[in-house]
């Protein structure tokens, strides 16, 4: 059993200083703050408390100089106790007396150097996946409660209805998709506005892009207008994508979201 990583749990090198250590430990146990998850579910819940756990561990080793160069040396050393070594107390190895603290961390073993590795990707992952499947479990809830609609199918979309016809009525909703990204940014504004044409054709269409992590407001304004003008649709239906954050619901709403988008997300933030 290889030792956990800790730098690679806070997205830090091994070189990092200890100031980056407590910035990286702070944005990070906000993302698993129980305000952020209380309505994804208690499987998720669970698996945020115990991401929360490993953190709050991972910093109280790492901004220990003691514990951290006792940790920095088992883990290059390739030893399979690396986290026990550096769980104790300061000083409690009597046995040899712990040589002086290093400004930084000795430079990583082969394969572990950077937080970009194979299982910190992979535990990215599998957390992304957790979330994913909450935020779409919470949003068909809601779907079902508002009603009008029916399931569809589209391509590189996690959720699409399209509505029900009324009899004896004009007025349509928008056809509706959702799609969840790690961070919603230029990149995934572009791609799923791309997308969500080619699914509309000539009909009316919203798309919820749903994230842990939002690009700044203007970035993905700017963006939004740019896809408008790239993707004019001449004689077609129109095309309203809002970014919302998928820890609170909270959404970037444009001006012309469709009153249908609005009383969902209304629901959504309430928790009813």
């Amino acid at each position: 059993m290889t030792p956990k990583n800790y730098y690679e749990l806070l997205e830090l090198t091994p070189q990092a200083a200890a100031d980056e250590i407590k910035r990286a430990f702070r944005a990070q146990i906000a993302k698993y703050h129980p305000d952020k998850v209380q309505h994804l579910g208690k499987e998720f819940q669970a698996m945020a408390a115990d991401r929360a756990a490993e953190l709050t561990e991972a910093y109280r080793i790492l901004s220990d100089a003691n514990r951290r160069a006792e940790y920095d040396r088992a883990f290059a050393e390739g030893g399979m106790h690396a986290q026990a070594a550096a769980s104790a107390p300061s000083g409690a190895s009597a046995a040899a007396p712990a040589s002086p603290s290093p400004p930084t961390a000795p430079p990583p073993p082969e394969g572990a150097a950077r937080a970009t590795g194979p299982q910190f990707r992979q535990e990215r992952a599998t957390r992304d996946e957790f979330v994913r499947k909450a935020t779409m479990g919470r949003l068909r809830t809601a779907l079902e409660a508002v009603g009008g609609y029916a399931e569809s199918e589209a391509r590189g979309f996690d959720i699409a209805l399209v509505p029900k016809k009324k009899l004896f009525s004009s007025t349509t909703n928008p056809r509706l998709l959702g799609r969840f990204v790690g961070t919603v940014d230029r990149d995934a504004v572009a791609d799923t506005w791309a997308q969500a044409a080619r699914w509309a054709g000539t009909d009316d269409a919203c798309v919820l892009l749903m994230g842990t992590s939002l690009a700044p407001a203007g970035d993905l304004a700017t963006e939004i207008g740019d896809q408008r003008r790239k993707h004019g649709r001449a004689g077609g239906g129109k095309l309203v994508l809002i970014p919302v954050d998928a820890r609170d619901w909270e959404a970037r709403m444009p001006l012309d979201a469709p009153p249908v988008a609005k009383t969902l997300l209304a629901r959504l933030r309430s928790g009813t």
